[in-house]
Protein backbone atom coordinates (compact mmCIF):
# COMPACT_ATOMS: atom_id res chain seq x y z
CA UNK A 1 0.00 0.00 0.00
CA UNK A 2 2.77 2.33 1.11
CA UNK A 3 4.33 1.64 -2.43
CA UNK A 4 1.31 2.75 -4.14
CA UNK A 5 1.26 6.30 -1.84
CA UNK A 6 5.16 7.09 -3.19
CA UNK A 7 4.56 5.82 -6.87
CA UNK A 8 1.44 8.52 -6.71
CA UNK A 9 3.35 11.21 -4.52
CA UNK A 10 6.55 10.54 -7.27
CA UNK A 11 4.11 11.70 -10.10
CA UNK A 12 2.79 14.84 -8.23
CA UNK A 13 6.31 15.90 -7.57
CA UNK A 14 7.26 15.21 -10.81
CA UNK A 15 3.89 16.94 -12.12
CA UNK A 16 4.84 20.16 -10.05
CA UNK A 17 8.39 20.41 -10.18
CA UNK A 18 10.11 19.39 -13.78
CA UNK A 19 12.04 22.28 -15.63
CA UNK A 20 10.93 21.57 -19.04
CA UNK A 21 11.96 24.60 -21.76
CA UNK A 22 8.77 24.94 -23.63
CA UNK A 23 8.55 26.56 -27.29
CA UNK A 24 5.92 27.90 -28.99
CA UNK A 25 7.38 26.52 -32.62
CA UNK A 26 5.05 24.73 -34.34
CA UNK A 27 6.44 20.45 -33.97
CA UNK A 28 5.45 20.16 -37.31
CA UNK A 29 7.71 23.59 -38.16
CA UNK A 30 10.13 21.64 -36.27
CA UNK A 31 10.28 18.42 -37.92
CA UNK A 32 10.47 20.32 -41.35
CA UNK A 33 13.39 22.49 -40.36
CA UNK A 34 15.12 19.43 -38.55
CA UNK A 35 14.52 17.14 -41.61
CA UNK A 36 15.96 20.31 -44.09
CA UNK A 37 18.90 20.62 -41.52
CA UNK A 38 19.57 16.65 -42.12
CA UNK A 39 19.33 16.90 -46.23
CA UNK A 40 21.80 20.25 -45.91
CA UNK A 41 24.39 18.75 -43.79
CA UNK A 42 24.23 15.50 -46.18
CA UNK A 43 24.76 17.87 -49.21
CA UNK A 44 27.91 19.57 -47.89
CA UNK A 45 29.11 16.60 -46.88
CA UNK A 46 28.86 15.33 -50.58
CA UNK A 47 30.65 18.28 -51.25
CA UNK A 48 33.24 18.07 -49.02
CA UNK A 49 34.26 14.38 -49.91
CA UNK A 50 34.38 15.23 -53.79
CA UNK A 51 36.37 18.44 -52.60
CA UNK A 52 38.83 16.44 -50.77
CA UNK A 53 39.07 13.60 -53.44
CA UNK A 54 40.25 16.49 -55.89
CA UNK A 55 42.57 17.67 -53.69
CA UNK A 56 44.24 14.21 -53.26
CA UNK A 57 44.00 13.89 -56.88
CA UNK A 58 45.98 16.72 -57.96
CA UNK A 59 49.51 17.51 -58.18
CA UNK A 60 49.27 21.24 -59.02
CA UNK A 61 49.57 23.38 -55.49
CA UNK A 62 47.06 26.27 -56.37
CA UNK A 63 44.69 23.88 -57.31
CA UNK A 64 44.97 21.63 -54.21
CA UNK A 65 45.19 24.51 -51.99
CA UNK A 66 41.54 26.01 -53.78
CA UNK A 67 40.19 22.45 -53.43
CA UNK A 68 41.77 21.87 -49.71
CA UNK A 69 40.54 25.19 -49.08
CA UNK A 70 36.40 24.74 -50.41
CA UNK A 71 36.77 21.29 -48.48
CA UNK A 72 37.10 22.93 -45.52
CA UNK A 73 34.38 25.41 -46.22
CA UNK A 74 31.86 22.91 -46.82
CA UNK A 75 32.50 20.43 -44.07
CA UNK A 76 32.10 23.94 -41.72
CA UNK A 77 28.88 24.56 -43.58
CA UNK A 78 28.20 20.55 -42.93
CA UNK A 79 28.96 21.15 -39.16
CA UNK A 80 26.88 24.51 -38.98
CA UNK A 81 23.78 22.66 -40.48
CA UNK A 82 24.61 19.59 -38.26
CA UNK A 83 23.97 21.56 -35.00
CA UNK A 84 20.95 23.50 -36.67
CA UNK A 85 19.39 19.37 -36.88
CA UNK A 86 20.54 19.03 -33.24
CA UNK A 87 18.97 22.01 -32.08
CA UNK A 88 16.13 21.21 -33.78
CA UNK A 89 16.07 17.83 -32.14
CA UNK A 90 15.78 19.29 -28.78
CA UNK A 91 12.96 21.87 -29.74
CA UNK A 92 11.02 18.97 -30.80
CA UNK A 93 12.15 16.59 -27.59
CA UNK A 94 11.41 20.09 -25.40
CA UNK A 95 7.87 20.46 -27.11
CA UNK A 96 6.93 16.65 -26.49
CA UNK A 97 8.35 17.04 -22.46
CA UNK A 98 5.84 20.32 -22.59
CA UNK A 99 2.78 18.50 -23.81
CA UNK A 100 3.66 15.54 -21.11
CA UNK A 101 3.67 17.82 -18.78
CA UNK A 102 0.67 19.30 -19.37
CA UNK A 103 -0.81 15.92 -19.59
CA UNK A 104 0.25 15.25 -15.79
CA UNK A 105 -0.76 18.49 -14.87
CA UNK A 106 -4.52 17.74 -16.09
CA UNK A 107 -4.44 14.45 -13.88
CA UNK A 108 -2.66 15.59 -11.05
CA UNK A 109 -6.68 16.73 -8.83
CA UNK A 110 -7.83 13.34 -9.00
CA UNK A 111 -4.26 11.95 -8.33
CA UNK A 112 -4.63 13.62 -5.00
CA UNK A 113 -7.30 12.73 -3.72
CA UNK A 114 -6.33 9.09 -4.74
CA UNK A 115 -3.10 10.11 -2.51
CA UNK A 116 -5.27 10.64 0.24
CA UNK A 117 -7.72 7.96 0.15
CA UNK A 118 -4.53 5.96 0.18
CA UNK A 119 -2.84 7.73 3.07
CA UNK A 120 -6.30 7.33 4.86
CA UNK A 121 -5.95 3.62 4.75
CA UNK A 122 -2.23 3.29 5.16
CA UNK A 123 -3.34 4.52 8.81
CA UNK A 124 -5.29 1.05 8.84
CA UNK A 125 -3.14 -1.90 8.06
CA UNK A 126 -5.57 -4.50 6.27
CA UNK A 127 -5.33 -7.34 8.97
CA UNK A 128 -6.37 -4.17 11.37
CA UNK A 129 -9.18 -3.44 9.50
CA UNK A 130 -10.45 -6.94 9.59
CA UNK A 131 -10.16 -7.39 12.97
CA UNK A 132 -11.63 -4.21 14.18
CA UNK A 133 -14.82 -4.62 16.33
CA UNK A 134 -18.29 -4.41 13.96
CA UNK A 135 -20.64 -6.34 12.34
CA UNK A 136 -19.62 -9.04 10.37
CA UNK A 137 -21.26 -7.20 7.30
CA UNK A 138 -18.74 -4.81 8.10
CA UNK A 139 -15.60 -7.03 7.78
CA UNK A 140 -17.07 -8.92 4.50
CA UNK A 141 -17.59 -4.84 3.21
CA UNK A 142 -13.70 -3.96 3.84
CA UNK A 143 -12.18 -7.20 2.87
CA UNK A 144 -14.27 -6.91 -0.38
CA UNK A 145 -13.34 -3.26 -0.25
CA UNK A 146 -9.48 -3.60 -0.39
CA UNK A 147 -9.46 -7.16 -2.66
CA UNK A 148 -11.38 -4.44 -5.50
CA UNK A 149 -8.86 -1.24 -4.73
CA UNK A 150 -5.56 -2.53 -5.54
CA UNK A 151 -6.32 -3.72 -9.04
CA UNK A 152 -7.97 -0.31 -9.61
CA UNK A 153 -5.03 1.72 -8.43
CA UNK A 154 -3.02 -0.24 -10.63
CA UNK A 155 -5.23 0.36 -13.44
CA UNK A 156 -5.73 4.34 -12.83
CA UNK A 157 -1.99 4.90 -12.67
CA UNK A 158 -0.96 2.51 -15.27
CA UNK A 159 -1.30 5.72 -17.77
CA UNK A 160 0.79 7.91 -15.56
CA UNK A 161 3.26 4.91 -15.09
CA UNK A 162 3.72 5.14 -18.67
CA UNK A 163 4.38 8.86 -18.80
CA UNK A 164 6.83 8.45 -15.96
CA UNK A 165 8.83 6.19 -18.45
CA UNK A 166 8.85 8.68 -21.30
CA UNK A 167 9.72 11.59 -19.55
CA UNK A 168 12.93 9.61 -18.69
CA UNK A 169 13.22 8.40 -21.61
CA UNK A 170 12.82 12.23 -23.10
CA UNK A 171 15.29 13.38 -20.63
CA UNK A 172 17.88 10.96 -21.37
CA UNK A 173 17.28 12.07 -24.87
CA UNK A 174 17.77 15.46 -24.56
CA UNK A 175 21.00 14.49 -22.54
CA UNK A 176 22.21 12.86 -25.99
CA UNK A 177 21.43 15.60 -28.14
CA UNK A 178 23.06 18.08 -26.08
CA UNK A 179 26.26 16.11 -25.44
CA UNK A 180 25.95 15.84 -29.66
CA UNK A 181 25.69 19.58 -30.13
CA UNK A 182 28.43 20.22 -28.11
CA UNK A 183 30.28 18.05 -30.00
CA UNK A 184 29.17 19.29 -33.49
CA UNK A 185 29.79 22.63 -31.73
CA UNK A 186 33.91 21.98 -31.48
CA UNK A 187 34.47 20.23 -34.38
CA UNK A 188 32.84 23.36 -35.86
CA UNK A 189 35.36 25.85 -34.57
CA UNK A 190 38.15 23.32 -34.77
CA UNK A 191 37.40 23.26 -38.34
CA UNK A 192 36.67 27.35 -38.46
CA UNK A 193 40.75 27.52 -36.92
CA UNK A 194 41.75 25.57 -40.00
CA UNK A 195 40.32 27.09 -42.47
CA UNK A 196 41.70 30.95 -40.92
CA UNK A 197 45.19 28.78 -41.37
CA UNK A 198 44.81 27.64 -44.65
CA UNK A 199 43.35 31.33 -45.58
CA UNK A 200 46.58 32.34 -43.96
CA UNK A 201 48.58 30.36 -45.99
CA UNK A 202 47.43 31.75 -49.45
CA UNK A 203 47.65 35.49 -48.39
CA UNK A 204 51.43 34.55 -47.80
CA UNK A 205 51.81 32.75 -51.04
CA UNK A 206 50.21 35.35 -52.78
CA UNK A 207 51.97 38.07 -51.60
CA UNK A 208 54.17 38.65 -54.02
CA UNK A 209 51.77 38.63 -56.94
CA UNK A 210 49.36 41.03 -56.01
CA UNK A 211 50.08 43.88 -57.78
CA UNK A 212 47.75 43.34 -60.64
CA UNK A 213 45.32 43.09 -58.53
CA UNK A 214 45.96 46.05 -55.98
CA UNK A 215 45.27 47.90 -59.59
CA UNK A 216 42.32 45.67 -60.42
CA UNK A 217 40.77 46.34 -56.78
CA UNK A 218 41.68 49.95 -57.04
CA UNK A 219 39.84 50.52 -60.36
CA UNK A 220 36.79 48.73 -58.87
CA UNK A 221 36.42 50.65 -55.98
CA UNK A 222 36.28 54.02 -58.18
CA UNK A 223 33.92 52.78 -60.12
CA UNK A 224 31.69 51.38 -56.88
CA UNK A 225 32.05 55.22 -55.92
CA UNK A 226 30.95 56.58 -59.27
CA UNK A 227 27.89 54.19 -59.92
CA UNK A 228 24.67 55.39 -58.55
CA UNK A 229 23.28 52.15 -57.19
CA UNK A 230 24.35 48.28 -56.67
CA UNK A 231 22.86 47.81 -60.40
CA UNK A 232 25.30 50.18 -61.62
CA UNK A 233 27.65 48.94 -60.14
CA UNK A 234 27.54 44.92 -61.66
CA UNK A 235 26.68 46.51 -65.18
CA UNK A 236 30.07 48.58 -64.96
CA UNK A 237 31.76 45.36 -63.69
CA UNK A 238 30.38 43.09 -66.01
CA UNK A 239 31.12 45.27 -68.71
CA UNK A 240 34.90 45.31 -67.51
CA UNK A 241 34.35 41.79 -67.40
CA UNK A 242 33.21 41.38 -71.19
CA UNK A 243 36.28 43.52 -72.33
CA UNK A 244 38.97 41.10 -70.30
CA UNK A 245 37.25 37.86 -71.87
CA UNK A 246 37.38 39.84 -75.28
CA UNK A 247 41.45 40.43 -74.52
CA UNK A 248 42.07 36.83 -73.09
CA UNK A 249 40.04 35.20 -76.37
CA UNK A 250 42.87 36.85 -78.65
CA UNK A 251 45.11 34.39 -80.51
CA UNK A 252 48.82 34.72 -78.97
CA UNK A 253 51.81 33.86 -80.55
CA UNK A 254 52.80 29.95 -81.00
CA UNK A 255 56.09 28.65 -81.38
CA UNK A 256 56.82 27.58 -85.25
CA UNK A 257 56.49 23.72 -85.51
CA UNK A 258 59.66 21.98 -86.94
CA UNK A 259 57.99 20.96 -89.77
CA UNK A 260 56.83 24.02 -91.38
CA UNK A 261 54.32 22.18 -94.07
CA UNK A 262 52.33 20.91 -90.99
CA UNK A 263 51.71 24.30 -90.03
CA UNK A 264 49.65 24.75 -92.63
CA UNK A 265 51.88 24.76 -95.75
CA UNK A 266 54.50 26.16 -97.02
CA UNK A 267 54.75 29.60 -95.42
CA UNK A 268 52.43 28.95 -92.63
CA UNK A 269 51.44 31.26 -90.21
CA UNK A 270 52.85 31.95 -86.93
CA UNK A 271 49.42 33.09 -85.42
CA UNK A 272 47.55 30.24 -83.76
CA UNK A 273 43.68 30.52 -85.18
CA UNK A 274 40.99 28.88 -82.75
CA UNK A 275 38.93 26.04 -84.60
CA UNK A 276 35.21 25.77 -83.53
CA UNK A 277 35.25 22.66 -83.47
CA UNK A 278 38.82 22.01 -81.71
CA UNK A 279 36.61 22.12 -78.36
CA UNK A 280 33.31 22.08 -76.94
CA UNK A 281 31.93 24.95 -74.84
CA UNK A 282 31.31 24.12 -71.13
CA UNK A 283 27.89 24.12 -69.91
CA UNK A 284 27.51 27.34 -68.43
CA UNK A 285 27.71 26.79 -64.64
CA UNK A 286 27.83 22.79 -64.34
CA UNK A 287 29.01 23.34 -60.36
CA UNK A 288 26.30 25.94 -59.13
CA UNK A 289 25.23 26.08 -55.12
CA UNK A 290 23.47 28.38 -53.15
CA UNK A 291 26.44 30.36 -51.37
CA UNK A 292 25.09 29.69 -47.47
CA UNK A 293 22.37 27.47 -46.31
CA UNK A 294 19.48 29.53 -44.09
CA UNK A 295 15.50 30.07 -44.60
CA UNK A 296 14.31 31.84 -47.32
CA UNK A 297 12.87 35.08 -46.11
CA UNK A 298 12.31 37.16 -49.39
CA UNK A 299 11.19 34.92 -52.96
CA UNK A 300 12.94 35.91 -56.58
CA UNK A 301 10.76 38.35 -57.44
CA UNK A 302 8.89 39.00 -54.29
CA UNK A 303 7.18 42.43 -54.42
CA UNK A 304 5.98 43.13 -50.77
CA UNK A 305 8.77 45.85 -50.72
CA UNK A 306 7.16 47.53 -54.03
CA UNK A 307 9.66 46.59 -56.52
CA UNK A 308 10.28 43.03 -57.99
CA UNK A 309 13.41 40.92 -55.93
CA UNK A 310 16.31 40.61 -58.05
CA UNK A 311 17.45 38.34 -56.18
CA UNK A 312 16.69 36.42 -52.85
CA UNK A 313 17.39 36.90 -48.98
CA UNK A 314 18.56 34.19 -46.71
CA UNK A 315 18.22 34.29 -43.49
CA UNK A 316 21.01 32.30 -41.45
CA UNK A 317 23.04 31.66 -38.53
CA UNK A 318 24.82 33.43 -36.60
CA UNK A 319 28.34 33.56 -38.18
CA UNK A 320 27.48 31.00 -40.91
CA UNK A 321 30.18 30.37 -43.70
CA UNK A 322 28.98 31.88 -47.27
CA UNK A 323 30.98 30.42 -50.43
CA UNK A 324 30.86 30.94 -53.94
CA UNK A 325 28.25 29.66 -56.05
CA UNK A 326 30.56 28.29 -58.79
CA UNK A 327 33.96 28.25 -60.32
CA UNK A 328 34.42 32.07 -60.97
CA UNK A 329 36.83 35.23 -60.57
CA UNK A 330 36.36 38.10 -57.85
CA UNK A 331 35.21 41.29 -59.26
CA UNK A 332 34.64 43.49 -56.40
CA UNK A 333 35.00 42.86 -52.95
CA UNK A 334 34.57 45.75 -50.13
CA UNK A 335 31.93 47.27 -48.43
CA UNK A 336 28.93 49.17 -50.49
CA UNK A 337 26.65 51.72 -48.80
CA UNK A 338 23.63 50.04 -47.13
CA UNK A 339 24.50 46.25 -48.47
CA UNK A 340 27.36 45.68 -46.01
CA UNK A 341 30.28 43.89 -47.30
CA UNK A 342 29.48 42.24 -50.68
CA UNK A 343 31.46 40.30 -53.17
CA UNK A 344 30.79 40.25 -57.09
CA UNK A 345 31.92 36.93 -58.77
CA UNK A 346 32.52 36.91 -62.80
CA UNK A 347 31.41 33.13 -64.04
CA UNK A 348 31.73 31.62 -67.55
CA UNK A 349 28.74 31.78 -69.70
CA UNK A 350 27.99 35.57 -68.92
CA UNK A 351 27.05 34.95 -65.38
CA UNK A 352 27.61 37.23 -62.51
CA UNK A 353 26.95 36.34 -58.78
CA UNK A 354 26.58 39.15 -55.96
CA UNK A 355 26.65 38.42 -52.12
CA UNK A 356 25.53 40.94 -50.04
CA UNK A 357 25.58 41.23 -46.06
CA UNK A 358 28.60 39.62 -44.95
CA UNK A 359 29.91 40.99 -41.77
CA UNK A 360 33.54 39.83 -43.29
CA UNK A 361 35.04 39.29 -46.38
CA UNK A 362 38.10 36.89 -46.58
CA UNK A 363 38.65 37.24 -50.88
CA UNK A 364 40.31 39.95 -52.69
CA UNK A 365 39.73 41.26 -56.29
CA UNK A 366 40.88 38.99 -58.85
CA UNK A 367 41.43 35.89 -57.46
CA UNK A 368 40.13 32.38 -58.76
CA UNK A 369 37.94 30.56 -57.11
CA UNK A 370 36.46 27.09 -57.33
CA UNK A 371 32.81 26.42 -56.35
CA UNK A 372 32.52 26.52 -52.65
CA UNK A 373 36.16 28.30 -52.23
CA UNK A 374 35.16 30.37 -48.65
CA UNK A 375 33.95 34.11 -49.10
CA UNK A 376 33.68 35.37 -45.57
CA UNK A 377 31.07 35.01 -43.00
CA UNK A 378 27.73 36.55 -41.94
CA UNK A 379 27.05 38.74 -38.67
CA UNK A 380 25.15 37.82 -35.35
CA UNK A 381 21.59 38.23 -34.74
CA UNK A 382 19.73 36.78 -37.30
CA UNK A 383 21.48 38.11 -40.21
CA UNK A 384 20.49 38.10 -43.62
CA UNK A 385 22.10 37.76 -46.70
CA UNK A 386 21.11 38.66 -50.22
CA UNK A 387 22.05 36.48 -53.38
CA UNK A 388 21.88 38.01 -57.39
CA UNK A 389 22.38 35.76 -60.25
CA UNK A 390 22.51 37.47 -63.49
CA UNK A 391 23.50 36.31 -66.94
CA UNK A 392 24.04 39.18 -69.62
CA UNK A 393 22.96 41.90 -67.09
CA UNK A 394 19.12 40.19 -66.72
CA UNK A 395 18.20 38.88 -63.24
CA UNK A 396 18.08 34.97 -62.74
CA UNK A 397 16.23 33.12 -60.32
CA UNK A 398 18.91 31.33 -58.76
CA UNK A 399 16.40 28.44 -57.11
CA UNK A 400 15.77 27.67 -60.48
CA UNK A 401 17.35 24.84 -62.36
CA UNK A 402 19.72 27.24 -65.17
CA UNK A 403 20.03 26.63 -68.43
CA UNK A 404 22.79 24.40 -68.82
Amino acid sequence: MRGWILLASLVLVSAASAQIVTTADDPAEIRRALTQAQLQASTARQRAEKLEASASSTRAAADKTAADTAAVAARIQQAEAEIAAQEAAIRLIERQRADLRARLAARQKPLVELTGALERLSRRPPVTSLLRPGSVRDTVHSRALLETMLPEVQKRTAALRGDLAQARRLQEQTRAATLNLKGEIRNLDSRRRQLAQLETNQRLAARDANGNADREAERALALAEKARDLSGLIDGLEEAAALREKLAALPGPVMRPDNAHTAGGIGGGGMASASPEASVAPSPLPDFLLPVAGRLVTGFGDASKGTPARGITIQVRDGAQVVAPATGRVAFADSYAGYGQIVIIDHAGGFTSLVTGLARVTVRVGDSLVAGSPLGNAGRGKPLLGFELRRGGKPVNPLEPLGR
